[in-house]
């Protein structure tokens, strides 16, 4: 019997609870959710058509608004779903991955072809029947080998090795991108900065289990091949505490190393085999309780038999919050 790849998923639109492990993260993750969500928001505005649309997103950015000294308890009525992704997406996920590779001048339209391209494995998460199409989310795994001559992904590798300058790091990177490439998945993973949590598991759920499918069902032993991963390559972004290092040695400070923008960055970054940090030029949230903190960009390797653990993990942390 043939599975159904998506079936229907609809969740109601939750208060804004950023999630993180302590009560100081969760402040400051608080603070900065506000923030970023204004801005985000605002590129979308400019970018995204329809006057419905924006109206939306101008909503969610009013309830999504809190102060420093208490927790938003407003809750924005509204029914995301799961979808293929499609070529109407193109200026949805073009916004959501503007800053995906720092302020670099690089061919985003390219790869948002190739993620758009890539029908069978590939989620974006839109409000349902909404005829304005605006894109809320977008997860995606790319074969780094199969589409190693697109200029785009040329462009990619070439940024990740012009930014890793730690020694023992260099050489497992350029193997993942070079000899080993056709066992590695780009796993791209953007949204909306208020995106409810609740959708996290369902939505890497969708996606490991099309990569799963996609090794059966592709058409050619060549596609079924290219989604047998064997590793996957994330670039995301965090706060880093300027004083990250030493607290790495100590529990008494009660300031976090770390703070994740992203809940399941955490997981993975836990579970990676090794990672590396990069600078950002990108603006940097000015509230007090992220002063001592730097917006950094981290690149993680991550093997993929441990991604059963990670979907173990995030639907815990995710019910337990």
């Amino acid at each position: 019997m043939e599975m159904p790849r998506k079936p229907a998923r609809h969740h109601r639109l939750l208060p804004v609870r950023p999630l993180t492990f302590s009560p100081f993260a969760r402040s400051v993750a608080r603070v900065a959710t506000a923030y970023l969500v204004k801005h985000h928001m605002h590129d979308a505005m400019q970018q995204s058509a329809g006057d419905e649309f924006k109206e939306k997103l101008k909503n969610i950015d009013r309830q999504s608004e809190s102060s420093e000294d208490e927790e938003f308890d407003g809750v924005v009525q509204a029914d995301f779903a799961f979808f293929d992704p499609k070529p109407d997406d193109f200026h949805g996920v073009k916004t959501l991955l503007q800053s995906y590779l720092n302020n670099k001048q690089w061919d985003l339209s390219g790869f948002v072809d190739l993620i758009l391209g890539q029908t069978t494995v590939g989620t974006v998460v839109k409000l349902e029947d909404d005829e304005d199409n605006g894109v809320f989310s977008i997860i995606t795994a790319l074969n780094l080998g199969r589409y190693k001559d697109h200029k785009c992904i040329t462009e990619l590798k070439e940024f990740l090795l012009n930014l890793c300058h730690e020694k023992d790091k260099i050489g497992n990177l350029r193997s993942l991108l070079g000899d080993e490439a056709q066992k590695v998945g780009l796993l791209v993973s953007q949204c909306v900065v208020n995106l409810p949590p609740e959708l996290l598991p369902p939505l890497y759920d969708a996606l490991f289990d099309e990569i799963s499918w996609a090794t059966e069902d592709e058409p050619t032993e060549e596609l079924r091949n290219s989604f047998r991963f064997k590793f996957y390559v994330v670039v995301s972004k965090f706060y880093k505490h300027k004083n990250a290092n030493q607290k790495r040695s100590s529990s008494t400070d009660k300031d976090e190393a770390f703070v994740y923008i992203k809940p399941e960055d955490e997981i993975l970054h836990k579970l990676s085999m090794w990672s590396f940090l990069f600078p950002l030029q990108t603006q940097q949230v000015a509230t007090h309780e992220l002063k001592n903190y730097q917006l950094t960009g981290i690149v993680m390797a991550v093997k993929a038999e441990d991604i059963s653990s990670f979907r173990q993990q995030l639907h815990a942390l995710i019910n337990e919050s």
